[in-house]
């Protein structure tokens, strides 16, 4: 059934939309299609997840035990800093579901963007500064960690981010969520009820790059995906 609303063309095509997407996006986007996920095929993704995982649990065996220590993560508190808001990135990636006390030091941290905006005059659409700071909120506010009150406040600190950026952009472009939910040929998707991710030009990747703590730099090249590669070899071919 789905075959015949999303034909394999169709099925690339949104393969290689997603792959372009800026992390902010991707992180969105795929904690909306697993809240439409029933039990058992959570707990299938969930096994996929694991092995996939396993592969790079040494090179990220000691990132994780800072990751998930409230102490290492006390010391990350100037938003200001670059380096300090990578590090933060790669923390929330790597931040166990059960660990609320590491989570609950990441939320104090975060919610003092306020302060950080007003006191040193933080320009979010200054380099990449806007970029990681959507991702930063976005990992938080979807993270399973923190509580859902924890979540509900973030979610407001990333629609108010979104909004500053939006009001001094001089080129504001549209989300690309909304366009996914508009997608020719497929059923249409119905977007999370939060306020959706504004489109934004860095992957995680990118905000990364130049950071020491870089999860790029830990790990080594993969090859691409199978289907990245599908949808390379179905460009050369029609339906």
């Amino acid at each position: 059934m789905v075959e015949k609303r999303c034909p394999r063309l169709q099925r690339d095509g949104v393969y290689r939309w997603f792959s372009e997407l800026p992390s902010p996006q991707r992180v969105e986007f795929l904690c909306g299609l697993l809240d439409l996920c029933i039990p058992l095929e959570l707990r299938f993704l969930g096994a996929c997840l694991e092995d996939l995982a396993r592969k790079d649990y040494h090179s990220l065996r000691d990132s994780e035990i800072k990751a998930n220590n409230p102490a290492d993560l006390g010391s990350l508190t100037n938003l200001t800093d670059e380096v300090v808001r990578s590090k933060l990135l790669v923390s929330l990636a790597l931040l166990g579901s059960a660990h609320r006390e590491a989570a609950g030091v990441l939320f104090r941290t975060l919610t003092h963007i306020d302060s950080v905006i007003n006191n040193y005059g933080l320009q979010l659409n200054e380099g990449r500064t806007g970029d990681e700071f959507l991702l930063l909120f976005t990992m938080a506010s979807n993270h399973p960690a923190f509580s859902f009150h924890q979540k509900q406040v973030l979610r407001q600190e990333l629609t108010q981010i979104q909004n500053i950026m939006a009001s001094t952009s001089k080129n504001p472009s549209t989300s690309t969520l909304n366009t996914m939910a508009t997608y020719p040929g497929c059923h249409k998707v119905t977007p999370r009820s939060e306020t959706p991710i504004s489109s934004v030009s860095n992957s995680l990747e990118n905000v990364l790059h130049t950071s020491t703590h870089s999860i790029e730099e830990s790990l080594p090249k993969r090859p691409s995906g199978k289907h990245s590669k599908e949808a390379t070899a179905s460009q050369k071919t029609s339906c």
